[in-house]
């Protein structure tokens, strides 16, 4: 698969199974996502690998996260059952740092692309991923228990595996209407 037939062919694929990417392949996955856009080299990410007893390690720390705010007993399981929905995750989170050049909303988008590249570069290993944010990103609890300052931020959950049945493409979005020309 070449560079271009990549990106106009990647889609988000949420049914994930075993297997995970190998050692060698989270390696390559791992190294794409240090190869982005970065103003000024801060390398202003940090990402957390969760696998094998790291996914029940998170969900405890999903279910804690809401424990005192939510009675309802189906939201407490499907939160709890959130990390299993794929085998990997990687979580990306911003290591935001003072520069006089670089502020922090740029920080974070090169901590986006990095998610984006990991994605990438699984998909052109043959894995599965989709990023998620959802309000579990934003919970103070969330990144306490991710030893994850709590003025950085949580850009996103990377879920990895492989896809559980073949998906159909997704139609081609057209930018026509979304671009101006000046």
């Amino acid at each position: 698969m070449n560079a271009l037939e990549l990106l106009l062919t990647r889609q988000s694929c949420s049914l994930l199974t075993t297997p995970a990417p190998s050692s060698d392949q989270l390696t390559t996955i791992l190294t794409a996502g240090m190869r982005v856009p970065d103003h000024a080299a801060l390398k202003p990410y940090h990402f957390t690998v969760v696998e094998n007893e790291g996914l029940k390690k998170l969900s405890d720390i999903f279910v804690q996260a809401i424990a005192d705010e939510v009675s309802d007993n189906t939201k407490l399981e499907k939160t709890a059952n959130m990390p299993f929905r794929a085998p990997l995750i990687i979580v990306v989170s911003t290591c935001y740092q003072e520069h006089e050049k670089v502020p922090a909303h740029e920080q974070l988008i090169t901590a986006g692309c990095a998610v984006q590249a990991m994605q990438m570069a699984a998909f052109a290993l043959g894995y599965g991923a989709i990023w998620r944010t959802g309000e579990l990103s934003l919970n103070a609890k969330v990144k306490q228990g991710l030893n994850i300052k709590v003025d950085d931020d949580i850009t996103g959950f990377l879920y990895l595996g492989t896809p559980s049945k073949q998906l159909p493409t997704k139609e081609t979005k057209f930018f026509q209407e979304k671009v101006s020309y000046f």
